[in-house]
C-alpha cells in the first residue's frame, strides 16, 4: 500500500516553472505516465512523465545515465514503446523511478541543465496507448448508479440480491480500448421496442457514456494464486480516467442472460496520463459500509481497506457538439460525481478477481463502473440523467439531449484535491461520434 513521503510534500516547487502554477493538473507532486511522440512525426513511441504543461522524455532520462539502482532499472524500462515491462517490476521499482524524478525535477536539483533538453511541450505531442491492455474486466462499483439503473427496469426490486455481496463484474473487449481523441462510427446491431413482436437492425438508437476509472495492474500472479486483500494494492500501478462507451437499446435487448456484448464492445476511450497509485496517497478516505447493509465477506476485509481503502478523485463529465464548435461555444458540463461513493474498493476488486485462481498480467486493467454519487445531478451517464431517455437535458447553448447524437464529443475530467496538499489531476478523456457506416 501507498503511504505519505517526500514526493507528496506539498512545499516542492520545480524548476519547471509551469509545474508551479495554480490549478495545473501536473505538479511536481503528481508525474504520471504515459506513451507519447512529437505529432506528425515518424518518431518512436516511448515513456514520458508530465511536469507542468511538459512532457519529459524518458528516452533522454535513461540515455543520461543520471539515475542508479531500481530507479536506473525502471527509467530504462519505461524508454519503450508500451510500459508493460515497468508496471510488472513491482511496486519498489515504481516508487524508486518516481522518487528519482521528483527530486531530478525539484528547484535547485543538479540535474537541470541536463534535462532541460529533455521537455516536450504537452501541446507538441500525440500519444499512444500506454500499455497493452490483455485483458479488461468492467465492474459495477457504484451503488448509486446500480440503484438508479436497476429501478428503470425493476422498479419494486432494483438491486438484485447478490450486488451487496459481491463485487459486480464482467469480461470486456479490450482490442476496441482506445486513447483520447478516438473518434468510432455509432454502432449498429439488433434492438427490440417494447410493442414489438420482432427485433430489427440498425444503428443505435441511445448512445451513451459512462463516467468511469480505469486500474491498470502491474505485477501480475500465477494462474490459480489468490492476491490477499492485505496485499491488493501493491498490484496496482495506477488509474486512469475511462469512458465505456454504451449502445443502451442494444443492452436492453441483450444483456440477458449472459450480460452485456455488442452493447458495449465497439469502442471505449482511455486519456493517456496514468496516474500512480502512490501520487493518490493524500486523497485516501476511509472505506465505510452502511451498517444495515452485509458486511463483506472475510476475504474481503481488512482494516487497512477500512481505514484507508477509498481515493477521492472527482470526476466531471462535458458534452460539446457539432454547434459549439462552429459557434466557438464551451463545451456543456452536464454532472459531477467521486470516486469515493464507491460499494467496493479497489483491493476488494482485485482480492475478488482472483480469488477463484485468475491470474493478472501487467497491463491488465479494470473499469470502476459507472461512477454515480448520491444525487441525481451527480449521475455518470445520460441513462440516469435523461431518467431512461424520459427527460431531456439542456445544455448550455440550449441544445437539447437524452442520448448522445452523431458528432457530439464527450469530454472527462478528473482531479484530487485534500487539505494540506497540492491539488493534482489526470488530464482529460475525449471521444467523439461519427455517423454510423
Amino acid at each position: 500500500m501507498s503511504f505519505i513521503n517526500e514526493t507528496h510534500d506539498n512545499s516542492l516547487t520545480s524548476w519547471v516553472a509551469s509545474a508551479n502554477q495554480s490549478g495545473t493538473d501536473f505538479p511536481i507532486q503528481n508525474l504520471p505516465f504515459a506513451i507519447f511522440r512529437r505529432a506528425n512525426s515518424s518518431e518512436e513511441f516511448r515513456g514520458g512523465v508530465a511536469i507542468g504543461d511538459q512532457v519529459l522524455d524518458l528516452a533522454i532520462v535513461a540515455e543520461a545515465g543520471i539515475f542508479s539502482g531500481e530507479a536506473h532499472s525502471a527509467v530504462t524500462a519505461a524508454n519503450a514503446a508500451a510500459l508493460n515491462e515497468f508496471m510488472g517490476m513491482g511496486q519498489s521499482y515504481w516508487s524508486a523511478l518516481r522518487l528519482a524524478l521528483s527530486r531530478a525535477l525539484r528547484e535547485g536539483s543538479d540535474h537541470q541543465n541536463t534535462l532541460e533538453g529533455a521537455l516536450v511541450p504537452q501541446s507538441d505531442v500525440e500519444y499512444s496507448m500506454p500499455c497493452h491492455i490483455g485483458d479488461y474486466t468492467d465492474f459495477y462499483t457504484s451503488i448509486y448508479h446500480a440503484t438508479a439503473v436497476g429501478s428503470l427496469f425493476r422498479p419494486d426490486n432494483p438491486l438484485l440480491p447478490n450486488y451487496k455481496w459481491v463485487p459486480i463484474g464482467y469480461h470486456g473487449r479490450s482490442s476496441s480500448i482506445d486513447v483520447s481523441g478516438q473518434a468510432f462510427p455509432r454502432p449498429k446491431g439488433q434492438t427490440k421496442a417494447p410493442d414489438a413482436d420482432t427485433p430489427s437492425f440498425g444503428p443505435c438508437k441511445r448512445l451513451d457514456y459512462e463516467l468511469e476509472l480505469g486500474i491498470y495492474l502491474g505485477k501480475g500472479n500465477e494462474l490459480g494464486e489468490h492476491i490477499a486483500i492485505e496485499n491488493a494494492e501493491n498490484h496496482v500501478f495506477g488509474f486512469c480516467l475511462f469512458n465505456d462507451w454504451s449502445a443502451r437499446d442494444l443492452q436492453a435487448w441483450e444483456y440477458q442472460p449472459l450480460g452485456p456484448f455488442l452493447a458495449k464492445n465497439f469502442a471505449s476511450t482511455v486519456s493517456p496520463w496514468i496516474v500512480t497509485t502512490e501520487a493518490l496517497a493524500p486523497y485516501r478516505t476511509q472505506w465505510t459500509r452502511d451498517e444495515n447493509d452485509p458486511q463483506p465477506l472475510e476475504y474481503l476485509e481488512s482494516a487497512q481497506n477500512r481505514e484507508s481503502g477509498s481515493f477521492d478523485i472527482q470526476m466531471d463529465v462535458a458534452i460539446e457538439t457539432q454547434k459549439m464548435r462552429a459557434d466557438n461555444h464551451a463545451p456543456s458540463k452536464v454532472s459531477e460525481s467521486s470516486f469515493k461513493h464507491s460499494y467496493w474498493t479497489v483491493a476488494q476488486m482485485v482480492t475478488h478477481h482472483t480469488v477463484n485462481g485468475c491470474n493478472f498480467l501487467p497491463g491488465d486493467m479494470l473499469g470502476s463502473g459507472t461512477q454515480s454519487g448520491p444525487d441525481h445531478e451527480e449521475a455518470g451517464s445520460l441513462l440516469e440523467l435523461s431518467r431512461g431517455g424520459k427527460e431531456s437535458i439542456t445544455l448550455t447553448n440550449g441544445e437539447e439531449r437524452k442520448f448522445l447524437e452523431d458528432g457530439d464529443t464527450v469530454i472527462m475530467r478528473g482531479w484530487c484535491e485534500a487539505e494540506g496538499f497540492n491539488r493534482i489531476g489526470f488530464g482529460s478523456v475525449e471521444g467523439t461520434i461519427l455517423p454510423a457506416k
